[in-house]
């Protein structure tokens, strides 16, 4: 037996906007459908919608919709994409809204020849260089930052020697983040901004090469890590191998987004140099040691509490089981992506596993408390489902800041964190217990990886000058 909970996909959680994706190909593969393998390993990044773009020799044919990667693509369509190199993409939108003209890749022409431009992140500045462009007579077919970054990219092309140059020239007038990957007639290329704020890596395939948000898309294919593209780092394929450049701006190290081992990346993917799944394992682990509760099971919310509650029930020695059983067939109907959509929308399913929570103290695991609605509507459930109390533990600290690079945790006056101290919010969504993990949990687990880390949405610490109130319309 279990109890329905209704459960908005999108209203009380998290999303990243995009997975890029690109394939160099040196061996006959069939690159449209490697990449398309690669985008499904990478769905995860973005759900509403996806394309590729391949060059064939110098023609480039595109095809993108609305939708998952399935949904979008067949074996007609495929079979049909016939090149050398290929660019991938899945997006979510944070910024532009979800309209097929603002699916990727963007593929355009100038005066130099064609280029395929995929990109994951935010510009900050992004309102105000398009606003230069559009005085200068740009005519813009979308409403996101990617086709700003084209624009820019066109124009130094015009000036400069190589599109190499060109790129390194535009990164210098964008501010923000953005990891791009770049498909020119005769070049495939990867770009990382300057502090690194997302992730891109670079993969193998026998003599072929690879592009990637994250490596969980290299496994995928069976294709060999080489390593991450660095902060400010152009890298450069052809037919003469790989070769790296980079901008003067550059970070010693990156400032990887903290959240991308919190949720965003798949667990079986390795972001600057740490398993996303032990990572969040360890995160599990200091909740129990600063919140410790006695219960009867440890459960997490699917997909992104799971790991998680995986290291608090081995740190506790509370058994670890199945709290729901989550709907995984779910198509674009689900997606929805405005405000008053997420409100009236056709809502996810997670059943409550009446069996296994019945009588029971239950701690319960997810990511992230933004709203809490969600929260409230599940700890509801279970416990007319029939557990006894539900201990509440969130693998973050709480929500108090905007991001601007590429995540869409909204304004304040919408975070309860904001409008609420702990002991509120716990009433409010009718926890028993309620823990977050704390920043100094957050530092120490931070150790693992390769890098510095950006967790400017829980500190207000930005790494660059963002908006403040007065200008923020300016960004937006």
């Amino acid at each position: 037996m279990s109890t329905e909970v209704t459960l908005d996909c999108r209203m009380d959680k998290v999303h990243e906007e995009c997975g890029v994706f690109g394939f160099y190909d040196n061996d006959g593969f069939d690159v449209a459908r490697l990449t398309y393998y690669g985008l499904y390993a990478l769905q995860h990044r973005g759900q509403e919608s996806a394309g590729i773009a391949v060059n064939d020799d110098g023609e480039f044919l595109c095809h993108k919709d609305l939708g998952l990667v399935p949904e979008v693509f067949s074996d007609l369509i495929l079979n049909n994409l016939k090149g050398t190199m290929a660019v991938g993409h899945v997006r979510y939108s944070t910024k532009g809204g979800n309209m097929r003209e603002n699916a990727q890749p963007l593929v355009n022409k100038y005066v130099k020849g064609t280029l395929a431009l995929a990109h994951n992140g935010n510009l900050i500045n992004g309102a105000k260089l398009r606003n230069e462009l559009e005085k200068n007579g740009a005519i813009f077919h979308t409403t996101i930052d990617s086709e700003v970054i084209m624009y820019k990219l066109a124009q130094e092309r015009i000036r400069s020697h190589s599109i190499e140059q060109a790129m390194l020239r535009a990164m210098d007038s964008l501010q923000g983040a953005y990891s791009i990957v770049l498909m020119s007639p005769r070049k495939l290329m990867g770009a990382r901004d300057p502090y690194g704020f997302r992730p891109l890596c670079i993969g193998k395939m026998k003599n072929s090469y690879i592009l990637s948000s994250e490596t969980c898309a290299l496994e995928n294919l069976g294709a060999e890590f080489i390593r991450e593209v660095e902060p400010g780092e152009v890298v450069v394929i052809d037919h003469n191998g790989i070769r790296s450049i980079k901008n003067e701006q550059a970070q010693k190290r990156a400032k990887i987004c903290i959240f991308e081992h919190i949720y965003f990346a798949r667990p079986d993917s390795e972001i600057q140099g740490a398993s996303v799944y032990e990572m969040r394992k360890l995160m599990g682990r200091h909740l129990a040691k600063d919140f410790p509760v006695e219960a009867d099971l440890v459960f997490g919310v699917p997909d992104s509490g799971l790991c998680a509650a995986i290291g608090y029930a081995e740190e506790s020695g509370i058994p670890y089981g199945y709290g729901f059983v989550k709907n995984r067939y779910i198509g674009r109907t689900f997606i929805q992506p405005t405000q008053a959509q997420r409100e009236q929308s056709v809502n996810i399913k997670l059943n409550v596993v009446k069996s296994a929570v019945r009588g029971k103290r239950v701690v319960m695991v997810d990511d992230s408390i933004v709203r809490g609605t969600t929260c409230a509507n599940i700890i509801r459930e279970l416990k007319e489902g029939g557990a006894k109390e539900v201990h509440l533990m969130i693998s973050s600290p709480p929500f108090m800041w905007p991001c601007y690079f590429g995540t869409d945790i909204p304004s304040r006056d919408v975070l309860m964190a904001v409008q609420y101290s702990v002991e509120e919010m716990r009433q409010k969504i009718g926890a028993d217990t309620l823990g977050f993990l704390s920043m100094e949990a957050i530092k120490e687990i931070a150790q693992n990886l390769n890098c510095d880390y950006c967790d400017a949405c829980f500190s207000g610490k930005y790494a660059v000058p963002v908006p403040n109130e007065a200008n923020k319309m300016e960004f937006e």
